[in-house]
C-alpha cells in the first residue's frame, strides 16, 4: 500500500507504545506493573496480540514499537515482548525503540516515517506532529482515567478497544491504495 505526497511515494508505517497499549496499566500510579515482583505475569490488553498480528500483515511488516522506559523497564519490556512472541521474525528486536522522555518519541517516529501511531497518552500524541494518524487508545488504562473526549484535538482519534482500533486503522489504510 502506498500513497503519494507530491511525487514521493509514502508507505504506511505503524508505531505502537507498550504501556497501556500492549501491556495493561494495572499498577496504580505507574506506567505498567513491570514495577512489581512478577513482571512477566503482567497481562496484555485484551485483543492486543491478535491486533498486532493482523496489523503487521496490513502494514507489510512495517511496524515499530516506540516506548518510554529506563534501562531496567526497557529490559523487562523486551523480555515480555519476547515471551509473548511480539518480538519475532515478523517484528524483529531492531524494530523496538526505547526513549527516556516521552517527547523523544517524536524524532524517532519522524526518522522511521511512522504514519500511524497508537498511544494511551494524549501528551505523547501532541508531540507527534509528523505522524499523519494519531490514535489515543483508552482500552489498556486499568484504573487510570482516560482523557476527556472534549480535550482531544480533532486530528487525534480516540478509540476504546483493540477491535475498534484495528477496524479504524484498516479502514484508514484503504486511503493508501492497493498493495
Amino acid at each position: 500500500m502506498a500513497r503519494y505526497a507530491g511525487r514521493r511515494q509514502v508507505l504506511p508505517v505503524l508505531g505502537l507504545d507498550i504501556g497501556g497499549v500492549l501491556v495493561d496499566r494495572l499498577a496504580e500510579g505507574e506506567d505498567t506493573s513491570f514495577f512489581g515482583s512478577r513482571p512477566m505475569e503482567t497481562p496484555a490488553v485484551d485483543g492486543a496480540f491478535e491486533a498486532v498480528a493482523r496489523l503487521q500483515v496490513a502494514f507489510d511488516y512495517r511496524v515499530h514499537i516506540v516506548s518510554k522506559a529506563g534501562p531496567r523497564i526497557a529490559a523487562l519490556s523486551r523480555e515480555w515482548l519476547l515471551l509473548h512472541k511480539i518480538i519475532s521474525p515478523a517484528l524483529p528486536a531492531s524494530n523496538v525503540h526505547f526513549v527516556t522522555d516521552r517527547a523523544d518519541k517524536a524524532p524517532i517516529c519522524h526518522r522511521l516515517g511512522v504514519t500511524h501511531f497508537v498511544d494511551d497518552r494524549l501528551s505523547v500524541l501532541n508531540h507527534l506532529t509528523s505522524v499523519d494518524h494519531r490514535i489515543l487508545f483508552t482500552g489498556g488504562l486499568g484504573v487510570h482515567p482516560s482523557s476527556d473526549p472534549r480535550d482531544v484535538p480533532a486530528d487525534i482519534t480516540m478509540l476504546p478497544t483493540w477491535p475498534a482500533t484495528t477496524r479504524w486503522i484498516l479502514d484508514n489504510l484503504k486511503r493508501y491504495g492497493p498493495r
